[in-house]
């Protein structure tokens, strides 16, 4: 039996007022483009190719590349899954090991058969992964706003205020997890046999879906436990210079580089190939895990192994207004999630952000 989903994220800035409104009123009312830690070399078998794309999702693009040069979808690159409904800048990669493309020419083949715009392409020797990403800058405005202009403003500031000194739980919106969890039930089902799904790419994403949901559930427990803005005993914290992971048993001696934003703890991606977090931190994370009914048995069988994730988003926001709205534009780790950060300051839904 489907356990009962809760999907409610709370709010870190829940005493202060929100402006409403709405995003993507327009396509160009969201722009995210991606931040790579590579710079191609001109030299290698992958062609990369920086493409802007419109009401499509990364994966379409992806299976189109394929049929264009008549590879393998695995034989694409990219570093993440970016949002339909925006207009989104990002890398591809696309391995010619025999009968290389010249870029010019592959930039012409692109723009003919898909709505895209190339912005570049050149050769590299690596395939381009989710490891070469470093985050995504976003420029969003929120529309029809129903309180005066000024006074968005300046509730959008206070706001901004709040998160910047300590930052936001780094929840997973809604476009992963599927309408009213969608996606995420669909990958319960499929880890219990209850479902099955031919293509292995989309069943892979159903399964990451659900494994989303517990780690949600992990950062609202933190957050309504009142232990989301310190270290507790036990946490595997992520240094956020270098990305070194460490596990801490006595968090006092951290607490001030935490409250710095140097350091944060990290929450779980249940597999059993997920370093373990102990003490008051694993017991939570234990008692997530089986709420869920699964087994480390279970997520082996289903090729699930398991990783972490940095807990917290800490982004400096910039507020502008427009005639139409309020604009922010702010820059995010690799996997955060805009809409999470855009609701603290609409907070126009009280469940899945």
């Amino acid at each position: 039996m489907v356990p009962e989903f809760n999907l409610s994220l709370p709010y870190i800035t829940d005493d202060l007022p929100g402006v409403g409104g709405r995003i993507r009123a327009r396509i160009d009312d969201f722009v995210v483009e991606e931040i790579s830690s590579i710079e191609p070399s001109g030299k290698g078998d992958h062609l990369y190719m920086s493409l802007t794309k419109e009401s499509m999702t990364t994966r379409e693009v992806q299976v189109q590349l394929a049929e264009i040069f008549h590879l393998r979808p695995q034989e694409i690159g990219m570093g993440g899954l970016k949002d339909k409904d925006a207009r989104a800048t990002q890398v591809f990669s696309l391995l010619f090991e025999v009968g290389k493309v010249e870029p010019k020419v592959a930039i012409k083949s692109v723009e003919k058969s898909i709505e895209v715009r190339v912005n570049w392409a050149k050769y590299h020797s690596v395939k381009f992964r989710a490891g070469h990403l470093v985050g995504n800058s976003f420029r969003v405005l929120i529309s029809d706003i129903k309180v005066p202009r000024d006074e968005a403003l300046d509730r959008s500031k206070r706001i901004a205020n709040r998160i910047h000194q300590i930052g936001i739980p780094n929840f997973y919106g809604e476009q992963r997890m599927g309408r009213r969890g969608k996606n995420a039930k669909a990958g319960w089902n499929i880890l219990h046999g209850e479902k099955s799904v031919g293509n292995r790419w989309l069943s892979r994403y159903l399964i990451a879906a659900y494994q989303s949901y517990l780690c949600n559930r992990y950062l609202t427990e933190r957050v309504d436990r009142g232990i989301y803005d310190r270290l507790i005993p036990g946490d595997i914290i992520e240094d956020h210079e270098t990305g070194e992971r460490t596990h801490i048993e006595n968090p006092k001696d951290l607490q001030e580089r935490y409250i710095n934003k140097e350091i944060s703890f990290t929450a779980p991606m249940y597999g059993p190939k997920m370093a373990r977090a102990s003490g008051e931190a694993g017991a939570l994370e234990s008692e997530i895990f089986a709420e869920s009914g699964l087994s480390n048995k279970l997520l082996k069988r289903n090729r699930v192994t398991g990783t972490r994730r940095r807990g917290r988003l800490t982004p400096r926001i910039e507020i502008k207004a427009k005639p139409r709205g309020i604009q922010l534009s702010f820059t995010l780790h690799k996997g955060g999630f805009a809409t999470t950060l855009l609701q603290e300051f609409m907070k126009t839904s009280h469940g899945q952000h």
